[in-house]
């Protein structure tokens, strides 16, 4: 594995011991439902993702066998969507997070996060090939389904609720509602629904509030600004407890500035 970019933002905050890991776990994975390992090696992968050491955490999740899926998964999609500056490796970790979760998906067909993030993965990948170009390959439809099949098996998945929310905006955005609607099952009112239901799930999410003001952006364009201002300058007020939540506030205050 070549050597990823070190997370800008180490700060002694984030890291964490097994202990205080468990007891932060819920509020940490309030995003992604992720139950809490019983491997030792599974909870060092966690510990070096939550401080940012995220080709450590995709590297030891990986050792760890299929217990360590889910965190080298994650740590290899939000390394390769904040810190990757290369294009063409950015989309490489994309699609090995998708092959590897295509095969969890069949290997633990009940595990929310097999399907969310690979459709996260998908979704990120085809923002990078252009959404059009995404849509004419036929991966709007395997992002849509993989991200209602999380939201299915885990109800809780606020994160799952974010990513799906941000597909109806973003098919909208590029193809209309009419094609959106009748060749995507896109739809304004669900997207805007998914969002108000995944603050309510985490409603200390960043992201949650980035990607929806993004939507409103696509969706009413100008009149959606001052809406849109408003839940960036939420997202910048943040209190981020680990590397991911801060990479997500960073991203609000940069947009901001």
């Amino acid at each position: 594995m070549a050597k990823w970019s070190a997370f800008p933002h180490a700060d002694t905050q984030y890291e964490y011991t097994p202990a205080t890991l468990k007891k932060q776990w819920a509020r940490l994975h309030r995003g992604d439902c992720e139950p809490f390992p019983k491997d030792d090696a599974v909870i060092a992968a966690w510990i070096d993702f939550h401080a940012g050491r995220f080709q450590k955490a995709a590297e030891a999740g990986l050792a760890a066998g299929p217990a360590g899926l889910d965190v080298a998964n994650k740590a290899t999609n939000i390394y390769a969507n904040y810190l990757e500056k290369s294009e063409k490796k950015k989309l490489d970790l994309f699609q090995e997070v998708a092959a590897r979760c295509e095969a969890q998906q069949k290997t633990e067909p009940k595990n929310p996060n097999a399907f969310y993030l690979y459709g996260y993965a998908i979704g990120r990948y085809g923002q990078g090939i252009s959404v059009t170009k995404a849509l004419a390959q036929g991966l709007g439809g395997k992002v849509k389904d993989a991200l209602a099949q999380a939201i299915k098996l885990q109800p809780k998945h606020a994160d799952a609720h974010i990513a799906l929310a941000a597909f109806h905006a973003e098919v909208i955005d590029k193809v209309g509602a009419m094609i959106g609607g009748l060749t995507y099952g896109a739809k304004r009112d669900e997207g805007l629904r998914l969002f108000r239901k995944a603050l309510e799930l985490n409603p200390d999410s960043a992201i949650a509030r980035i990607e929806y003001a993004n939507a409103l952006v696509m969706l009413d364009g100008k009149k959606a600004l001052k809406a849109a201002e408003a839940l960036y300058a939420e997202a910048a007020a943040g209190e981020p407890l680990d590397a991911m939540e801060r990479l997500d506030v960073e991203t609000a205050r940069e947009e901001i500035e």
